[in-house]
């Protein structure tokens, strides 16, 4: 049998070439350093589950989910790999080691498939991938497990990824729309196992928004005190998980009206809120995404708490409105119409008619959460923004006033204030259960709480 290709070893420009007495040294005296024998990932049952119901879809058809590839940072240095979610929840494998495998589904008859991950295995010693390769080489990145290993973890027959390249073409989830889409709505509805990684993400989320608190003395008195605060967050979850499950958004003052503020370079000034839009990745890669809105003195001023009281107002609405068999729009709606009386109490819209209140709102008041921050994007508007709620599905509420400094609709008051309250809850029989509850959200209990936490 041919063997398999291997890519090419991936050195730099000022690498010495070895002598051929260099290479024998490097391929002996070496242990055997094999994984222990009960490696099976405590997902491999449930991974099965799912592609069999993947496969039910699509009889008869090679469906191609590939991990996805590496990509370069800067010349040399790539970017942290993750997974694609597809790749990892159909695998149970979420490391950074899987950058190039690819999971086929062959068909097998008419209506079932056979599963091959086609890996790229450890390096053998006879060779100078292990020590040379700066990119898959044991020595630079290491230990990947061999073929017989992986197929262990997974339950999955392997096969080295080099022949993959000789398979025919087939449903490719990278590229497919159609494929993607069944992939996105099979993930809606979280099993067991899912919400529980989720309940763990948000636990760890919570620790790393108290961190926060605690630093803030600290991130107060530096000049990039935003940056401090995403410091602080960002060692939560690399200690914790697989790191931040998405770029986190540390804004304070009019930072905060700008909706994806990732720059985190301004300082912090006590008369100001912060607008913290943080989660922690699991290593399972599933994630947190909470939402607070933080007075920096520790106490809310009658003008901030006016506005956090209507977007508290609005989410209480959003979640009232959880429940199976609920339109998924249902909940942004409740949320809306608490936005847009409020403002017309204000004098600010002339009336809650209409869609004026958007110009202060700006974006939807929720989203799936899962594998992804924006869980199952891809799947068909009937089935998820314009489909129904179901039990076991999670999802965010986080309703949001953004008054921008610059709006002269507004009284000179209320410009530059943003305030943002999101929190993570899983649809129940009768109802929604808010896993964020950890977290304070009424303006009483976030001083009370901030309190607490400078003082120890």
């Amino acid at each position: 049998m041919q063997e398999p290709a291997v890519a090419a070893i991936r050195t730099v420009s000022h690498d010495l070439p070895v002598s051929a007495e260099f290479e024998v040294f490097m391929a002996n005296g070496w242990a055997a350093t094999p994984l222990p024998a009960d490696i099976r990932l405590p997902v491999a049952g449930l991974a099965e589950a799912r592609r069999a119901k993947l496969s039910a879809r699509f009889p008869g058809e090679r469906l191609i989910v590939p991990a996805g590839e590496f990509k370069v940072r800067s010349n040399d240095c790539d970017h942290r790999f993750r997974p694609h979610s597809a790749y990892a929840w159909l695998t149970g494998l979420t490391g950074e080691d899987q950058a190039g495998h690819v999971l086929v589904l062959e068909p097998d008859g008419p209506h079932r498939h056979e599963a091959v991950l086609y890996v790229r295995p450890r390096s053998p010693r006879a060779g100078e991938e292990f020590y040379r390769d700066r990119r898959y080489g044991e020595f630079w990145v290491g230990r990947r497990p061999d073929l017989a290993e992986a197929e262990r973890m997974t339950g999955v027959r392997c096969a080295h990824r080099g022949e993959y390249d000789r398979l025919p073409p087939g449903r490719d989830a990278s590229g497919d729309g159609e494929l993607a889409a069944a992939l996105s709505e099979l993930r809606l509805v979280k099993d067991a196992w899912e919400v529980e990684q989720l309940q763990l993400a948000v636990d760890h989320t919570t620790a790393g928004f108290e961190d926060v608190v605690r630093a803030l003395p600290r991130a107060l008195a530096h000049p990039r005190g935003e940056r401090w605060i995403e410091g602080v967050f960002g060692l939560r979850a690399r200690a914790e998980g697989n790191g931040p499950g998405y770029e986190t958004i540390a804004a304070s003052g009019a930072h905060a009206c700008v909706l994806h503020w990732i720059r985190n370079d301004g300082r912090l000034d006590p008369r100001e809120l912060l607008l913290l839009d943080a989660g922690v990745e699991t290593d399972t890669l599933y994630t947190a995404d909470i939402t607070r809105t933080l007075p920096l003195s520790g106490r809310f001023s009658p003008v901030q708490r006016q506005v956090y009281g209507l977007v508290l107002a609005a989410q209480d609405a959003g979640m009232a409105a959880l429940k199976p068999g609920a339109s998924f729009r249902d909940f942004h709606r409740a949320g809306m119409r608490v936005i847009a009386e409020g403002l017309a109490e204000w004098g600010v819209l002339k009336s809650a008619e209409g869609d004026f209140h958007r110009r202060y709102t700006l974006c939807s008041s929720g989203h799936m959460l899962g594998l992804d921050v924006h869980d199952c994007a891809q799947a068909r508007a009937d089935a998820y923004l314009d489909g129904v709620l179901e039990e076991g599905q999670v999802l965010t509420v986080e309703p949001g006033l953004y008054l921008q400094p610059d709006d002269e609709t507004l009284p000179a008051e209320l410009r530059g204030i943003g305030v943002r309250i999101e929190d993570d809850l899983v649809i129940t029989a009768d109802g929604a259960r808010l896993m964020s509850h950890a977290l304070p959200r009424t303006p009483d209990a976030v001083e009370a709480w901030m309190g607490e936490l400078l003082e120890g």
